[in-house]
């Protein structure tokens, strides 16, 4: 009898186990940057009592790596190029036989489009990182984007990147969910409490922050520009990023004698540099709905935008957490750098602004809801 009873209990455990939706997230890696900071987050916190989550990385490498759970099981398939991982990742999802597949990367949303149809048994996922039209210009890989109504749902952080896939890839609306990403505020205050002031900032200066990847996108060329306009004041600009323009924008810092611009290649622990900014810049071209200003705000750090398309205009709330301006005016960008520095700014309206709108209590429950409602259909 006894043994009865301890058959049916682990028959049960098994059942329960069967009713767990396994996800596979995809993503090329898990560094240090905004898509793969959330999918962290969003694998670290969906309940195992409903979830059994688990992520596909191109390569098994990324600063993100340690602040994931060790019950997320990581899929490694060891393939250094995204043009050659279709084939492992379509095989993966054969033999694993997942409830859900979440592709968080646009070049391999868009590659896996096309072959959605072989698996009737799963639902698929994308999440768009930008808005597409300005993003991804290789004729090659806009070609996939054909395929994008396969998708059963396209989750997009913000209005302008939903508009832009409705009016240029003829995706139906009905197929977009706008979800805003989440911003982990006890993590970022666990980072927070153990940061000290950067040795790089000078005490008699005023400390300005940006950071993103050193590339065209990112907009630093107008920011160097920009400074060429405050030499003679007592501002420093920390640069946090790495990327392919570095060479070119360290030369272009010499070129405009630059002395007080300082490039600090990428950072483990960014919030020690934003906890004691004066001032955070983005200055992008475009965004999808950028994670450092976000979390620039769960600093408590006041923002200097670029009015540029990307949701910007959804998170910054002027005069309480931000404002924003046309870089490309590189004069008037930096009369307003200097008007900005002169006001006093509550670091914790900042904080409010942000967390009211885009904790992660608020933005996971939509994923969690998402995931349940595409398996009805």
């Amino acid at each position: 009898m006894l043994r009865l009873f301890q058959f049916i209990k682990n028959s049960k455990t098994l059942a329960e186990d069967r009713k767990k939706i396994t996800i596979i997230f995809i993503l090329p890696d898990l560094e240090t940057g905004g898509a793969e900071r959330i999918v962290t987050t969003i694998a670290n916190h969906l309940p195992r009592e409903k979830f059994e989550p688990k992520i596909l990385l191109l390569r098994k490498e990324g600063g993100y790596l340690e602040f994931l759970n060790d019950d997320v099981e990581i899929i490694d398939i060891q393939t250094p190029r995204i043009r050659h991982s279709l084939k492992p990742i379509l095989r993966e999802i054969k033999r694993r036989k997942p409830d859900i597949v979440f592709t968080g990367f646009g070049e391999i949303n868009a590659y896996l489009s096309l072959f959605i149809r072989f698996f009737p048994n799963t639902k698929f996922i994308a999440r768009e990182t930008n808005v597409v039209s300005k993003h991804v210009t290789r004729k090659e890989i806009r070609f996939f984007y054909k395929f994008y109504k396969n998708y059963h749902r396209i989750i997009c952080q913000s209005d302008d990147m939903m508009n832009d896939l409705i009016e240029n890839f003829s995706i139906k609306k009905e197929k977009i969910f706008k979800i805003n990403n989440p911003v982990d505020f006890d993590f970022i205050e666990e980072k927070l409490n153990i940061s000290k002031k950067p040795e790089s900032f000078k005490t008699d200066f005023r400390n300005i922050v940006a950071i993103g990847n050193l590339s065209s996108r990112k907009g630093f060329d107008n920011l160097l520009k920009v400074f060429s306009h405050l030499k003679g004041e007592k501002i420093q600009i920390h640069i946090l990023g790495d990327g392919r323009d570095r060479e070119l924008l360290l030369q272009m810092k010499t070129d405009l004698y630059l002395e007080n611009v300082i490039f600090h290649g990428q950072q483990k622990n960014p919030y020690q540099f934003l906890k004691f900014a004066d001032l955070f810049i983005l200055s992008s071209r475009y965004e999808g709905f950028p994670n450092v200003l976000l979390e620039a705000g769960a600093c408590g750090t006041y923002s200097l935008a670029n009015e540029c398309p990307g949701g910007i205009s959804e998170i910054i709330q002027t005069d309480v957490n931000g404002e924003i301006l046309d870089i490309e005016d590189h004069r008037q960008f930096a009369e307003k750098i200097l008007a900005v520095l002169k006001k006093d700014h509550n670091r914790e309206s900042i904080k409010n602004s942000v967390r009211l709108r885009f904790s992660k209590e608020l933005i996971l429950i939509k994923y969690e809801n998402l995931f349940l409602e595409v398996l009805k259909k």
